[in-house]
This record gives structure tokens, sequence and C-alpha cells, in this order.
């Protein structure tokens, strides 16, 4: 009675504490609800108290405990922020949504699984005998060898490639039971039903088909495994189970094959070994057959199955083989047929006649902690998936299960439904890790991939069918906004790459939008077309808030949008957005909180005659008129000279502006352009001024010859570091000064690189809105002692460099990124939030990533801009990249349709938004490329030692005329009879290379004689020394200069090994005993002995 009544006292007690946790959720349901109505009426809420999403789940996860799914709370925020008006049931934030999600579970179809069966591949063991089956599959993960062993005899090994490398035909009487790989004498071995058989698969010619029988054995062998001790040398320990209960062990050294090889005198196909000779022992675990026997390094110990009801499964070390303790032993109904062993959460797997899996802890055999029910027979084979934590189980009706061990729910039930009565059976079964794919043997070997394997690698990645025009990163919800030329719009979630939805025509039929923009706080975002149309949308639901219409008189190439910028307003309840027009005109449309359509209120003066003939600067006059609505910037007008306004420039010279960005923080408010004829023009409002920072040579020239976009800016950015990243950097630099980017010289790119992104983590949670443009960006937090720097300007050109200026205008840094190929244009740069890296895009498909932490401190030393990466992520063109600080991604869009997700600390290929299969950022192991990609990416280490590895290539020759009259030698120490006309001297010593270097991913190291290295041949042959005849040691000494700059080079390039060290010490003792400081050069032709 006690008890029941506690029973209800705790129940009471629990349901109390939910009452109280649902009130205080209502209560943060109705601050962010009402908050996030303050920030829609345009109210500003200080970062501090605004609640974001991170902060929300950690309230949540408070109030109802860690068991909080975050995907369920993400789903409740984004329906809170889309429509704080609707109304909220509890039960949402488990995940009980009473809304239609359709729009998610559609794109989890058949193609999502997690075996992609329709990609089966099957291989066919040629020269198998007759109905012959594969009892055994091995995967060999260190070697990425792969073993089978069939029924009668024949035992293959295939390479990485699977085709088959080696293979032999054992002839023996009794048939293959097993078999496994010795780790430590580097060999197979093999069991038939009476013998062990060890073969040495390296053997080449007649020696391929010799191998060791070691017999006789007491009982009927079942099954091996192989115990991987690295602690061993040239010793291997071997586990047997039979048809009598026991599990034997025995101890194989290569002293065994050896010495009975050497005593041999004619090699013979089998040599028979006695098992007597051999350190073994047994014991007697189960009273049944002994079907499965694996060593499990994680736990130090083996385990064995059996149809043994009782002794079902033993997991012991093996010092219980050498005594008779008890043992661990788990029993189950029927026994057991197979079972593996999940390290990740410690769990095995067990399976058998009665058609259940069972989930045991290590440590307790009593009661299993888990069942998986669902076989409709027999559970003959069981194998893990660590990485994806995945139980894959085989019934003897060929149906396949694949489990999720978390959830011990079912992920995927296929069936083998190919082959005919005799093939009915699968013998074996493994799953390899290495190439993400289910191995299973019968008659046949089949292969069933996983469907991400075959998604990444063989598809083509497309997240639109036509060109991406705009891409776009909101953290603040942590989506993807992409445009494409089709005029589609479709927003994914970053972190599953699940479409949340997408707008058709937006700006109407057929009308290709061409840019975008996300307002700092991520609610709304505006679009742009080549009509010069301009919509804001809601981003949370999409749906259109205000438009610009077309005007009447409108030329669409004229207007044609090109750039969008959302401005910080200065009155409440308003928008304002810079845009940049095709022909160049630089506007700001004002959108009103009452009005649905935006106007035009402030347009830029076109500054361009008059700084292409007149003076660098042009300074400005600010309008006295006041305005109803304060804006950004003045109203200004230039203020020229008579004699310059007559002046027109040529119209055959194209010098509208392609790129623009915007730059607005306290004592600072700048346009900063770049022209199509390689101008860039900053506009200051502060100083009243419109200055030319940068103009190319000729850029005014019209050239029919030459490409008229030869100087062309494609895109241009402010960097600056607010003084809240200044002092954290600083932080950052006293607590790991070891890693940070100093000033120390060249250092490996690893370490810089990973400095980057660990200060990147650090201080992430600071800066969680307002990422997406290059004025909120760079908007500075009041600290105290700490001077802001001045901003940089960074420009993408058309001949491939990347260059940065002061405001002044003078170039700091010019950098042609390395990449496999000659000079590419760049086309889209991207920097984080403290300006610590620089992303840039190429129009060939590359990205580069450098490291500008500490090159952005003063006085800007422009040897600590380190580029550190480099990779190819599209065939075609880039248009846009992103990077993404909280995940450490890089988002690429490309004119080829799809937009891909890399991890920027690798270059390693995650995925792209519009494939079947979600996600998986975290996962970083498997290195894949898509289909369209096939380099791989290169880490910058150090430019100086990059460049001296490239002098190491050998290419074609030509004769150098001019280093043969500078360095003749030969010709001055001999006198020889004048060439007689038309003759052709042959003995040319002096050349310069043919072929331009070409950079490989691993540049070649050179080698010397005496090198193991060089191989077993070239690296014992001897080197000779001959010394110099003594009629040519004080011969006339000519070319000295020259000639010690070109021996001293030849062997600065190898190298610095004891005997070139030594012989050099010599040469230059030689020299110096000469009466003038010159070279011999005769010791250039017969090296010298040491005395």
């Amino acid at each position: 009675m006690d008890a029941k009544d506690e029973k209800r006292f705790n129940l009471a007690q629990q349901i109390n504490n939910f009452k109280a946790s649902l009130v205080e959720f209502n209560k943060l349901v109705e601050q962010t609800t009402a908050q996030k109505k303050e920030e829609r009426a345009g109210i500003f809420i200080p970062k501090e108290d605004s609640i974001d999403y991170d902060k929300f789940y950690t309230s949540v996860q408070q109030i109802f405990g860690p068991e909080v799914k975050n995907q369920d709370v993400k789903c409740f925020y984004r329906k809170l922020c889309n429509n704080p008006d609707a109304a909220f049931d509890w039960c949402e934030i488990f995940g009980y949504f009473s809304t239609d999600e359709d729009s998610l579970t559609s794109q989890m179809d058949e193609e999502n699984l997690v075996f992609l069966v329709s990609r089966k591949q099957r291989i066919v063991i040629s020269g198998s005998r007759r109905r012959d089956v594969i009892k055994c599959i091995v995967k060999v993960p260190q070697l990425d060898l792969l073993i089978t062993a069939s029924q009668k005899g024949l035992i293959t090994v295939f390479n990485s490639q699977m085709r088959v490398q080696t293979s032999t035909n054992v002839t023996d009487t009794s048939w293959i039971t097993g078999c496994d790989y010795l780790g430590q004498l580097k060999r197979i071995v093999a069991t038939t039903e009476r013998t062990i058989i060890v073969w040495d698969y390296k053997a080449q010619g007649s020696s391929q088909e010799h191998y060791f029988v070691i017999k006789p054995m007491d009982h009927c062998l079942l099954c091996v495994c192989v115990v991987p001790l690295p602690d061993q040398l040239c010793k291997d320990d071997i586990l047997l189970g039979d048809d009598g209960g026991f599990v034997n062990k025995f101890t194989v050294s290569s002293d065994d094959f050896g010495l009975k090889q050497a005593k041999t005198k004619k090699k013979l196909q089998t040599q028979v070994l006695d098992s007597k000779n051999f350190k073994s022992v047994k014991r007697k675990l189960h009273n049944d057959w002994v079907m499965k026997i694996r060593y499990i390094p994680a736990l130090n110990c083996f385990g064995s199955c059996s149809l043994d009801s009782v002794h079902s499964l033993v997991l012991e070390s093996l010092k219980r083989l050498e005594d008779n303790l008890p043992v661990r032993e788990f029993a189950m109904p029927r026994g057991a047929n197979s079972f593996c062993y999940c390290s990740k959460a410690n769990v095995i797997v067990t399976g058998g006649d009665d058609k259940v899996l069972r989930l045991w802890h290590p440590n307790i055999s009593t009661k299993p902690v888990g069942k998986l029910v669902g076989h409709m027979f027999s559970i003959t084979e069981i194998v893990s998936n660590e990485k994806e934590q995945h139980v894959i189980s085989l019934s003897s009706a060929k149906v396949f299960r694949v489990w999720d061990i978390q959830t011990l729910s079912v992920l995927q039930v296929f069936h083998d439904s190919q082959g005919g009565p005799g093939d009915m059976q699968i013998y074996s079964m493994v799953y390899d890790a290495n190439h993400g794919m289910l191995i299973t043997g019968s008659g046949v070997m089949d292969m069933y991939p996983l469907t991400r394997m075959i998604q990444d690698t063989k598809q083509v990645p497309h997240t639109h069918e036509r060109e991406v025009n705009v891409t776009l990163y909101n953290k603040y919800f942590h989506q993807v906004l992409t445009v494409c030329s089709e005029s589609i719009i479709k927003v994914w979630e970053l972190e599953t790459g699940l479409q949340i939805y997408q707008i058709l025509d937006p700006h109407g039929l057929s009308i290709e939008l061409t840019c975008a923009a996300i307002d700092e706080s991520g609610y709304l975002f505006a679009t742009g077309a080549y009509n010069g149309t301009v919509k804001i949308w809601d981003f949370g639901s999409g749906q259109e808030m205000k438009m610009m219409p077309e005007g009447k008189d409108w030329v669409e190439e004229e207007h044609g949008l090109m750039r969008l910028f959302f401005l910080k307003p200065q009155v409440k309840q308003q928008h304002l957005i810079l845009a940049l027009e095709r022909k160049g005109t630089i506007k700001i449309i004002q959108g009103k909180e009452d009005d649905i359509f935006l106007t035009v209120i402030w347009e830029l003066p076109d500054a361009m005659p008059y700084l292409q003939y007149g003076s660098h600067i042009v300074h400005l006059k600010t309008s006295t008129k006041e305005r109803a609505m304060a804006i950004p910037f003045p109203d200004v007008e230039l203020i020229v000279q008579k004699t310059s306004q007559q002046t027109n420039y040529s119209p055959a010279v194209n010098v509208d502006v392609n790129c623009i960005d915007v730059f607005q923080t306290e004592g600072y408010n700048l346009i900063v352009c770049g022209t199509t004829n390689g101008m860039i023009i900053l506009w200051n409002f502060i100083a009243a001024t419109v200055k030319e920072i940068y103009r190319p040579e000729d850029c005014f020239s019209t050239d029919p010859e030459l490409d008229p976009k030869r100087f062309r800016i494609n895109d241009i950015m402010f960097l600056f570091r607010s003084p809240e990243c200044v002092r954290r950097s600083s932080q950052d630099s006293i607590c790991s000064s070891t890693q940070c980017d100093s000033s120390k010289g060249p250092q490996s790119s690893k370490g810089s690189k990973q400095s980057i992104h660990d200060a990147e983590v650090k201080g992430e949670h600071t800066d969680m809105v307002g990422e997406q443009q290059s004025a909120s960006r760079k908007q500075p937090a009041p600290v105290g002692s700490v001077e802001p720097q001045p901003p940089l300007l960074v420009s993408a050109h058309e001949d491939g460099h990347l260059r940065l200026w002061t405001l002044e205008g003078k170039l700091i840094k010019d950098i042609l990124p390395f990449t496999k190929h000659s000079a590419i244009s760049l086309t889209s740069l991207y920097t984080d939030s403290c300006c610590r890296i620089l992303l840039a895009g190429n129009v060939e498909g590359h990205v580069i990533l450098c490291s500008i932490s500490s090159f952005m401190d003063p006085p800007h030393d422009e040897k600590k801009f380190k580029q550190l990466l480099s990779w190819r992520a599209h065939s075609l063109e880039i248009i846009q990249v992103i990077y993404v600080e909280d995940k450490q991604l890089v988002l690429t869009a490309s004119i080829d349709g799809s937009v891909r997700i890399w991890n920027s600390t690798s270059g390693h290929y995650c995925g792209y938004f519009g494939q079947r299969r979600m996600f998986e950022l975290s996962q970083t192991s498997d290195f894949i490329l898509p289909c369209d990609v096939n380099e791989y990416p290169v880490e910058i280490k150090e430019e100086s030692k990059f460049t001296e590895k490239t002098q190491k290539y050998e290419y074609p020759l030509i004769f150098d005329r001019e280093r043969w009259k500078k360095m003749s030698s030969m010709s001055l120490l001999f006198k020889r009879p004048p060439l007689s006309p038309f003759e052709v001297q042959h003995d040319f010593k002096f050349f310069k290379s043919l072929s331009s270097p070409k950079i490989r991913r691993y540049a070649l190291e050179g080698f010397l004689t005496e090198n193991r290295e060089a191989g077993i041949v070239f690296g014992s042959l001897p080197i000779y020394r001959v010394p110099s005849p003594t009629s040519l040691r004080f011969l006339p000494l000519i070319g000295s200069e020259v000639q010690r700059d070109s021996v001293e080079g030849v062997y600065m390039k190898k190298k610095g090994h004891g005997h070139d060290k030594r012989e050099r010490r010599e040469r230059k003792k030689s020299l110096k005993r000469n009466l003038v400081p010159q070279i011999n050069l005769a010791s250039s032709f017969f090296p010298s002995t040491p005395k």
C-alpha cells in the first residue's frame, strides 16, 4: 500500500513539475513573440537583448531538459518567426506538429535510403569451379585489400579498384570454411575442414601456387580469425572454432615457415607441417558447433557464438583459454549464428534462428538492452557500419535489413531477388568502410553501394535547372537562398540541405532576377531584376511585402540591376536599399511602412567624365535642402571647373561601374566602385570628395587586337576589423601564442589555418546577427582604448590578380593566387566578420582561401598575407563564394546550376543543395569529389619552398647562345682549328628550358645514389672518384664568378647529405690554394680527391 501511495505521489509531483515547465515555456513564447512583432515594426532591439535561435534553444533545454531535439525546436522557432500571430501548442516543441510537413517529407523518397540497390555491382569469380560459392570474405582496411575464399579452394585477392591482384587454387580434399589475414606475417590463412592453409599471396612466378598446410586437426574447423596484436613481431595468433564446441588458439611465426622452406631443395606446391609442432591451446566453451569467432580489440577479448541455447555467446579474454575459470556467457533461444560489436554504441548485436536481433552490453549477460524484431527467417549474418551507426542483418531468405542503433528503428529493407535455386543462400557478408559498400558472397560477389557515395560521385550536382545568379546566406535562420536565371527562388536549410520553400516567377513571367540582398536582422530580403524592378520579401514565409514597378520610359539594358545592399535606416519603419544599375548609376530606393510601393529618393551623379581627363579628385557640394526622412548619404553635386566640363571621353571605352561596396561606421561614410576599364573610384561623403584610387595604364586606349575586358574589376570589397575583433584577436594571441599567425616568418599553413578557425570558433557567439552585407559586417563595438584602423580595399581583377589598397590609393599587396593552372580571372570575394580569412573564386571553378589575420594588423606586412588552400569546386565559373563561420564551411555557386558545400579546413566536398540525402557536415573523414571535378585540393605550405621545388623538374632543352658566349671554357683551354664555313660545332654544354614548368600536386624529390629510396639496384651502385691529372691542375682560371654561382647552385638544389657537404668543403679549400681567387675549370670536369 505504501508503494502505491509513493507512486501516486511521484506521478502527481511529475505532473506539477511539467505544468510549471509549461507556464515558463508559455512566458518564453510570449516574450519571443512580442519581440518579433517589434522587430517587424522596425523598433530597434539591442543585440544583447535579442532572442535569437541559440538563446531560444538554450532556454527550452533549461525548461524541458536536454532531451528536446534540435530539429524540433528549430521548426517551432521558424514557425514563430514567420507568423508571430499564429496559435502555438506546447506539443510542437517535441516534434508533434499539427501542420502538414509534406514539403519536407516529400524529399525523403526511395533514393534517400541507406543503400542504393539499383546500382548494385556483380563480380563473377573467374576460374572458379562449377557450382562453387564464396564461403568467406575478409576486408583488410590498412592495405585496402579484399580477400575471398570459395568453398572449393579458390583464394582471390582484390585491390582497391576491385580488380584481381592475385589468386591461387588450394588442392585439398575438404572444403574451405573460412579465411583471414595475418598482419605480422603478411600472409593469408584459410581453414578447411581438417587443415590450416598459410599462403604467401605476394610471391611471384611459380612460387605463387606455393602454400603450407598444417594438419591434422582433432575436429572439423568451421571458422577462423586472426588476433591483431601489434606488440608481437613476426608472430600471429589464430583463433579457430570447430564442430566440437572447442575454441583453439594457434601461434604461428615466420620461423615455422622460413626454416622449412630453406631445408627443402626443391620447391613443392604444397608443404605439410605437423600441427603438434605449433604452440596451441584449446578449451571447450560450447555444446554445439562454433558458428562464428571474432577478436574485438576495443574490448581486448574474443567472442564466439554457437547454436547452443545455454552457451550461445562467449565473450572473454585469451587468457581464459589456458585455464578453467568461468567465462562470460550470453544465453538466447536456439543459439546465435552471427554477432558483431559496435564500438561507439558499446553494444554487441546477436542474431540466430529465433529471427530476433538482440543488443547486449558487454558486461551485462543476464538480459539484453534492446531487441530488433522484423525478420521472418533465420538470421545468418550481421555486420555494422560504425560511422553511420547502422547494423545490417541478413536472413536465410536473402532479405537485408538496415537498423539504426541509436533509435532501434529499421531504415531500409531490400531483397536480393536475382539468382536461381542454387544461388539462394548467401554465405558471407562484410561492410567496406573505406568505400562505403556492402559486399556479399554467394555464387557471385555482389556489392551494394551507399546512396550518398553514388550521389556524390556519379550524379551531376544540380541545385537549379539553369545557371545560378545569386546565392545568399542568412545567418539568423541558418538558411541559404538561391536564385537561378529561370527566376526561381529557393530557400534551403543549411544543416540538412532540405528545401524550405520556393517562389516561381517572383517578378513576373520570364523576368530574370539578377541580384538579391538580405537585411541586417535576417527577416527581409530584396530581389532585383534585369528590367529594373525591385521587391522586398519576408524571408521566413516568402510573402511579398513591397515592390517598385517598372518605369514607362525605362530601357531594360540600362536600368537592369547588378547589386543590392540594405542600408541601416535613419528612421524607424522604413527600408533603404542601395542599388547599382547596369549602366553604372547608383541610387537609393526607399520603402515606407504604410506604402507598398518603393520609390527612388537619391541618385549619385556621374563623375567619370571629370575623372578621366580632369584631376584625380573631384570635390562634392553637399545640398542644404532638408529631407522629410533622413538618409545615410547626403545629396551631393560635383564641383568642377569649366574646362573640365567641356571635355568628352571616348565612347568606345566602356567606363561603366561593374561592382560596388558600402562602408558606414563612425567616422566613415564610403562607397567604392570598380569599373570595367579597371579604375577604382572612392566616394567619401564625410570629406565630400570623389577620387580615383587606381587607374591602369592604357585603360582608355582602344586596341581591337586586345581584349576590351582585360582591365575589368569583377568584385571589390572593404576590409575592416572592428575594435571588438581587435580585442578578441589580441586575447586569442595571448592565450595561444604558439598557434596564432605571428610575425615569426614563414610557417606551415596548417598551424596558421588552425589558428584562424580556432579564433573563429571562440568568437562565433558574439556575431550572430547581421553578416550578410559588407556594411553590416563591419559595425564596430564600443571598446574602451582600442583604436580602429582605417579600412582597406581588396579588388578581384580580370587578369587573375588580387590587389589590396589603402584608402589613399597605395598598393600594399599584389598577389596572383596559386592554382594548378595559369592566371585565371577572379569573379567573387568574401571575408568573415573579423577579416581573418579571404575567399576568392575564379572563372574556372577554383576556390582560393587566404589568411589575412596578421596582415590586417599595421603596418600591413605583405609577407603575412598567406594563401592556405586552393581547390577545384566546379568545372565552370563561380559566381559567388560564401564562408559560414560557425560551421567552418564554404558555399560555392556556379553557372553550372549547383550550389555546393565544402569544408574550409581541408577543401573536402560535403554535398550540394538539392541532393536527395541529408547533409553530414560533421563527418569529413571520407574524401570524395563530385563527378565533374578530378583535382585534389592543394595546400600551400610556403611560397619560397614551393618555388624551389619547381626547379627539380626536367624539361626539354634548347641551346642558349648568350650563355655560351659568357661561359665558354674548353674553347679557351685548348687551341682548336677554326671552323670552316657552314660547319656546325656540336660541343655545346649550355642550354635553357624549352617548356614552362608544370606544377604537380606533390613536388618531386630528387635522390642521390647510395640511398635506399632509389631501390635495390641503383641504390647499391658505388660512387667512384677520379683524381685530377697533374697536368691540368694549374691551368689558367677563367669565368670565376659565373662558374662559382653555377657550381654552388647545382649543389644547393640537392639534399644536404653528408657526402655533398664534405665534397663542397673540399672544393672550396682547393679554390683557396690558388694564387688568384678564381675557379680552376679543370676541377669542374675532373672531381678532386681529398688529401
